[in-house]
């Protein structure tokens, strides 16, 4: 990424996250930068920190004026299993480096390190943003991003998903599936069991409830739940975030009725209509693995598949974390996983889980 370099002093300092002037200043910057994501808030950071008891940092570059010129959101996972780092954004799949030229960007990276080497993280994690020069490792072919514009109305957005995706997009808006849309705790309760069982089923520890809670109250207006239900009970539901005119479906998921009712499908669309009516005009399907299912199931809706750019630097003679699911290291866990009895999958998961970042 080339970017314009700046003549003036760059200083580089830690927000102070409860400091609410100082909040709003920094969440200004954000919204106003075209590469911003929902992860560069400040609200992500200390959403995160409360959810998951792992500690927020806040970087930011300013000019001599005073100016901002740059943040770096990161958060520092401390994890028994699956080791230490200093991730931006911790618990999400973008962040990195936010600025706007070359000099307060590697200002940033190096600031980032620093603090990375004077906490006991033997690595550094940017989801997204410029990859800074140096001794940094980057991997765009591990995670593919899919995005696109939603359309006019729900008969064009259905005439934009491909002919056999759009066959089940219809019966499945046939099967009378209840739709309800909110922030309050019946919401959040019909979304933690529905999302604890489908990764369960996956294999995966779900994240601590908290966490949810968190991210919702940080967020305010500009998050909500959308929940599937079929004769009463829940089936379905996804916590999307808002911002700069774009629906961002993040923790979503289905029970094993699911599939049968195609509640998926009718999530995702339904999450489109409401989006529309929320004044959106894109909507962010999120991160899939190269060559997974999930990839396959958004190229289906007619999304394409973009390289997502990360990077890492690890420090001379460490290893860098793995928490891939998919890695021959965690292949029995995951297995095991899977068949563990649900209430025992909710209990244990969510001390595992804090610890992924």
């Amino acid at each position: 990424m080339t970017m314009p370099l700046l003549d003036k002093p760059i200083g580089i300092r830690a927000a102070n996250l409860a400091d609410a002037g100082e909040r709003a200043a920094i969440d200004a910057y954000v919204r106003a930068h075209i590469d911003a994501t929902p992860f560069h808030l400040t609200g992500w950071s200390v959403g995160v920190a409360r959810g998951c008891g792992q500690r927020a940092h806040y970087l930011v570059a300013e000019q001599a004026d005073g100016a901002i010129a740059g943040v770096l959101p990161l958060t520092e996972i401390r994890s028994a299993l699956f080791g230490r780092a200093l991730v931006s954004a911790g618990f999400g799949v973008g962040g990195g480096i936010l600025a706007d030229a070359e000099a307060p960007a590697a200002a940033l990276a190096q600031s980032a390190w620093d603090l990375a080497q004077r906490r006991g993280c033997p690595s550094l994690e940017l989801r997204g943003g410029p990859v800074p020069a140096g001794d940094w490792q980057m991997d765009d072919t591990t995670y593919l991003g899919f995005v696109r514009d939603l359309a006019a109305d729900d008969e064009a957005e259905l005439l934009a998903i491909p002919r056999k995706q759009r066959a089940e997009v219809r019966k499945a808006l046939g099967n009378g599936l209840a739709i309800r849309i909110g922030r309050h705790h019946d919401n959040l309760k019909a979304h933690y069991a529905v999302y604890a069982e489908s990764v369960r089923n996956l294999g995966t520890p779900v994240f601590p409830a908290r966490l949810f809670r968190s991210v919702l109250s940080e967020f305010g207006e500009s998050a909500d739940i959308l929940v599937v239900s079929a004769k009463g009970r829940p089936v379905a539901s996804v916590l999307s975030l808002y911002m700069n005119g774009t629906v961002y479906p993040y923790w979503g998921g289905g029970t094993a009725e699911a599939r049968a009712l195609r509640a998926n499908d009718a999530m995702y669309f339904e999450l489109m209509r409401h989006a529309r009516e929320r004044g959106c005009t894109r909507f962010d399907f999120g991160r899939s693995k190269t060559g997974t299912g999930a990839a396959a199931f958004k190229r289906n809706w007619g999304f394409e598949g973009v390289s997502l750019p990360y990077a890492r630097r690890v420090a001379p003679g460490a290893a860098a974390r793995d928490t891939n699911p998919n890695s021959a290291k965690y292949r029995a866990m995951v297995a095991g996983w899977r068949k563990l009895p649900l209430p025992v999958a909710n209990l244990a998961g969510p001390f595992i889980a804090r610890g992924l970042g």
